[in-house]
């Protein structure tokens, strides 16, 4: 997934400006975040991190919300914004560059969706912006769910894509704020790994979970039926 352009059924994201660049896991959380707001009543989102835009054009493929996304490097914003532009939604979209955790709180969004920085205290790269993309040089777990509280409806959700061995600590902050887990999403590569990735659900409804779990690869290195099922309605050749 290296091209300057990635090409999805209803939309084009342009990536070369971007750090960060269209992965297999965030797809996988925009599918499933966009299929449990299908049940759930929102009008607003708000994409933390936003990246190229994709969570945003994911969502705004199949919710009819304002979605606003918010992205701290300048690069990053210009690019998230030529892609909302080009897409079928422009007018749902917006993004502007800002640090999440000074943004004025100007309204409340019935859901926020973040694919945060992944590795807190881990090894760095000589790239600085990969660093802020992937690493909480920029905003921690904890910042990051203040950040939510601020920003978020009381009866509001929030989704986060995190490396499947952070979560349980991440759930741990997210229940000490008060947000509980709604669904759940663990992901392998393939049916032979282990786990690498999990996709949350949270609000402050507490409930009994709903996980599921999700292998991207047969062992003959094609999609798993559950894979193919969820990213149909974006991937170009499924």
């Amino acid at each position: 997934m290296s091209n300057n352009y990635f090409q999805f059924k209803q939309f084009k994201v342009q990536q070369d400006e971007c750090a960060m660049k269209v992965c297999t896991d965030a797809c996988l959380q925009g599918a499933f975040t966009a299929q449990y707001l299908l049940t759930q009543s929102v009008k607003t989102i708000l994409d933390i991190g936003t990246g190229t835009g994709l969570l945003s054009l994911m969502l705004a493929q199949q919710i009819p919300a304002n979605i606003t996304a918010v992205e701290l490097d300048a690069a990053a914003t210009a690019q998230a914004r030529q892609n909302f532009a080009a897409s079928p939604w422009a007018a749902h979209l917006q993004v502007t560059q800002a640090d999440i955790r000074t943004l004025p709180v100007t309204r409340l969004y019935d859901h926020i969706i973040t694919n945060p920085p992944f590795y807190e205290g881990s090894l760095k790269s000589g790239n600085t912006l990969r660093n802020q993309a992937m690493h909480a040089t920029t905003l921690g777990y904890e910042g990051l769910l203040q950040a939510i509280s601020a920003h978020l409806q009381p009866e509001g959700s929030f989704s986060v894509l995190l490396p499947y061995a952070a979560f349980q600590g991440f759930g741990q902050l997210a229940e000490a704020a008060g947000y509980h887990p709604q669904q759940i999403l663990e992901v392998k590569q393939s049916v032979q790994h282990g786990y690498f990735r999990t996709v949350g659900i949270f609000s402050r409804q507490r409930v009994a979970p709903a996980i599921t779990s999700l292998a991207i690869y047969e062992k003959q290195n094609v999609y798993t039926p559950e894979f193919v099922a969820l990213l149909r309605p974006y991937y170009l050749y499924l």
